[in-house]
């Protein structure tokens, strides 16, 4: 097939004792950690919500974070990663089972915190502060039936 432009590369994340495993959509959660919810100056009663990176922002482990452009507070926040392999949407809660989930990872949500900040006083988006390239730096996913020793590097 033509395209206009070349189609960006499919994006990968290592896995243990698997073959990559391909990054199509990062959605996260956020306001769901109490302590952090005050810090960043709201009520810790506040709803998590979701938001989403995209395939771009996934960084490599063992990789170097290139400190992102329009910004002086680059914050890290750690998170688990789960990588799931079965489609879906709209599952009801009473049929989520894990065989949806193909492996775990560590990953850290990198976060330009005075983006975030100005844009949160402005009602805008966040996406600025958190969709960047590279904001997603990933361990390799260990797949969820692995029984190995676990090295993070």
């Amino acid at each position: 097939m033509n395209y206009a432009f070349p189609p960006a590369p499919v994006v990968t994340l290592d896995a243990m004792s698997s073959n990559p495993f391909p990054v199509r959509r990062i959605f996260c959660v956020g306001q769901n950690y109490a302590d952090h919810v005050r810090e960043m100056g709201a009520a810790p009663d506040a709803e998590p919500f979701f938001f989403m990176k995209p395939a771009s922002a996934v960084l490599q482990n063992n990789s170097v974070l290139p400190y992102p452009s329009g910004t002086t507070d680059l914050q890290p926040e750690v998170e688990l990663v789960v990588a799931l392999h079965k489609g879906g949407k709209n599952i009801p809660m009473d049929k989520v089972d894990y065989d949806y989930v193909f492996g775990y990872a560590v990953g850290l949500d990198m976060t330009r915190r005075d983006l975030q900040r100005a844009a949160r006083e402005k009602g805008q988006p966040w996406e600025m502060a958190k969709a960047f390239d590279h904001s997603a730096p990933c361990t390799a996913i260990t797949p969820e039936f692995y029984s190995g020793a676990i090295t993070i590097g």
